[in-house]
């Protein structure tokens, strides 16, 4: 049985789902048979920017479109997997041939943006002098990634996130065809957690048609994706606001207690800052995004507490040069102070000689360190593996790394999520995220040699349970 997101992938441009502003064009294009030689779909994950780029490469050469057809004039590549110059060499030198089937030869590159600076500068020759029978069709999710030599010589659309409406409208759309029964509240909880994905929403709705033959409800839903009411999470912003520590501390512990993770409490809570801004609740914005392993219970806790409550350091303010720092209203708030202030305070300071302190440098001014040239980056490891597998991203954020001349080392948390990572299939979705770097999971229990402990958010993480998340068999947030 095929998931939903590749059941409803569309065939046609008319088909396409609330990117008009690109298919309208294209259509137009193809009507009038103006057809560029280059194409750059930017926009993000689960936009419908690579279903785009294959209904119109098969449109242009007159070809009937199936998600099984294989065409030899269509040739797909992975940016990611295909990132050197040699690969760019090769497809430089096949470019050349004509094409057997149709008028045009088409390569779709996915992911353009992951190549290498060398391989860049190869395609930009080809698309300076391309053949007459060449078409590039290009997507990427990191526009800002992909040179302005490249661009400049390509026709550029961008693809939107859907509203939640149109999101709606087309989940409740595939429902009625599959006969699944679903309460509107329950779709539009689907619909928000989906981000305006349409391959994540389908995805999502996929795994909770699952949940009853009966009608399937919004209380299912949330016990099933492990979300906090909207209200709980209304009534913690409250808490925070109010600047009551002991009922910021209950009513966290009672939304943990229920299973819900610390870091989809964070979610919702940033979701809802901005969907409901209050000035109260923006300075909280700052402090929500370090709410991560290890200890993501403590960090959330100390992220909403009073922070003249706590004795751990609050972070310090980097004023603008000239700028004089604002006098907190409570003397028992400590005065953050510029170097220019530091300085006409102790001047003024009697017996002060000018200019005998060593000068303090800025964190800024430290020797960054070095990194060679097409360097391992976990976080563009972690997007590769999810665009694969949800299932192994997911296991791989619960689980601690360190990076070293030999590879990359994965300190997993428990024996599951290391079964998980180590099964064949997995490791090769991971050995091709990495770009060919060695990847080792280690036994649980071990952890990187330079790992800091962070001794208050320990004694905190203590205070709140002391809770490790264990993934179920399979790995799957939907246990």
């Amino acid at each position: 049985m095929k998931a939903l997101y590749r059941k409803y992938r569309p065939t046609k441009l008319s088909e396409v789902v609330g990117q008009a502003q690109v298919t309208d064009v294209l259509e137009k294009s193809l009507t009038a048979d103006k057809i560029s030689h280059a194409y750059l779909f930017i926009g993000p994950r689960g936009t419908g920017k690579t279903s785009v780029a294959r209904i119109f490469a098969h449109a242009v050469n007159g070809f009937e479109y199936s998600l099984e057809d294989d065409y030899v004039d269509i040739i797909e590549i992975d940016g990611a997997s295909n990132r050197g110059i040699d690969n760019i060499r090769e497809l430089r030198e096949k470019v050349m041939i004509a094409p057997s089937q149709g008028k045009y030869k088409i390569y779709i590159i996915d992911e353009v943006h992951m190549l290498t600076k060398e391989a860049f500068n190869a395609l930009l020759k080809t698309l300076e002098e391309p053949p007459a029978h060449v078409i590039f069709i290009m997507a990427t999710t990191d526009a800002y990634k992909v040179p302005v030599t490249i661009t400049s010589r390509a026709q550029v659309y961008t693809f939107h996130l859907a509203d939640n409406e149109t999101m709606l409208a087309h989940l409740r759309s595939v429902c009625e065809k599959e006969k699944i029964e679903i309460e509107d509240e329950a779709l539009r909880l689907i619909v928000k957690r989906g981000g305006g994905s349409y391959r994540d929403s389908l995805s999502l709705l996929d795994q909770i048609s699952t949940l009853s033959a009966e009608k399937i409800t919004k209380e299912m839903v949330i016990s099933a994706m492990g979300l906090p009411e909207d209200e709980k999470i209304e009534e913690l912003l409250e808490k925070y606001a109010e600047g009551s520590a002991s009922k910021i501390t209950e009513k966290l512990k009672e939304l943990l207690s229920t299973g819900i993770k610390a870091e989809t409490i964070t979610e919702e809570m940033i979701d809802h800052i901005i969907t409901n801004p209050r000035p109260e609740y923006m300075p909280l914005l700052t402090k929500l995004t370090d709410v991560k392993e290890p200890f993501a219970e403590a960090r959330l806790l100390v992220a909403l507490y009073p922070s003249q409550n706590t004795n751990i350091e609050a972070p310090k303010v980097n004023f603008a040069k000239n700028e004089r720092p604002i006098t907190p209203r409570a003397d028992t708030r400590p005065v953050v102070e510029t170097k220019q202030s530091q300085t006409i305070r102790k001047s003024q300071e009697p017996g002060h000689v000018a200019d005998m302190a060593p000068e303090i440098k800025s964190s800024n001014n430290a020797e960054a360190p070095s990194q060679a040239a097409g360097a391992f980056r976990w976080e563009d490891f972690l997007n590769a593996v999810r665009k694969e597998n949800e299932v192994i991203y997911i296991q791989l954020t619960r689980s601690e790394h360190e990076e070293n001349a030999s590879g990359v080392k994965i300190f997993p948390k428990t024996k599951i999520i290391k079964t998980i990572l180590e099964k064949p299939g997995n490791m090769r979705v991971m050995m091709a995220a990495s770009g060919g770097v060695k990847i080792t999971v280690m036994e649980p229990g071990e952890k990187p040699k330079n790992a800091k402990v962070d001794e208050n958010l320990e004694k905190i993480s203590a205070i709140m349970g002391g809770r490790v998340e264990v993934a179920d068999e399979d790995g799957s947030p939907f246990a």
